[in-house]
């Protein structure tokens, strides 16, 4: 038999291999394998098949999987909720303090604190949202802050 009908073998084991555990790593193995098999078709020797498989491998390891692997994986991060409320920038409808305040937020109103609790946020400052605690939204003045 000849090397090349192996590696296609080889090739076509691994591809199977890959639709039964959905790894991609196998399939990366059978496309070094398909390799393989063009060297070997073109009647080079086994040192070049063994070589042209450990590139392909090597360079479909290194380079494509990563790629690969963050394309499939990755989703983008929708924040909902109060999560999304987090950056956002307000305006603050009463003095902010350690205590208390009114912010508007995307045009909803918001009881809300000062991040900072030594920090007092007259009305009408733009404010960013730092975090969420319960319905109370704590907040930092985007400009210079203003003592108490």
């Amino acid at each position: 038999m000849q090397s090349w009908v192996l590696w296609l073998i080889v090739a076509a084991v691994l591809g199977t291999a890959e639709l039964m555990t959905a790894t991609l790593d196998l399939l990366l193995l059978a496309v070094a394998a398909f390799a393989a098999a063009g060297v070997a078709g073109l009647g080079l020797g086994i040192a070049f098949q063994v070589i042209a498989f450990v590139v392909t491998a090597a360079a479909m390891v290194t380079l494509v999987r990563p790629v690969a692997r963050r394309h499939l994986t990755g989703h983008p991060r929708l924040r909902t909720g109060v999560a999304a409320l987090i950056g956002r920038e307000a305006v603050v409808l009463a003095p902010c303090d350690r205590d208390a305040g009114r912010v508007r937020i995307g045009g909803e109103e918001w009881s809300a604190r000062s991040y900072d609790p030594d920090l007092h946020i007259p009305a009408g400052t733009r404010v960013d949202v730092f975090a969420i605690e319960g319905a109370t939204a704590l907040v930092h003045p985007q400009e210079e802050p203003w003592p108490k």
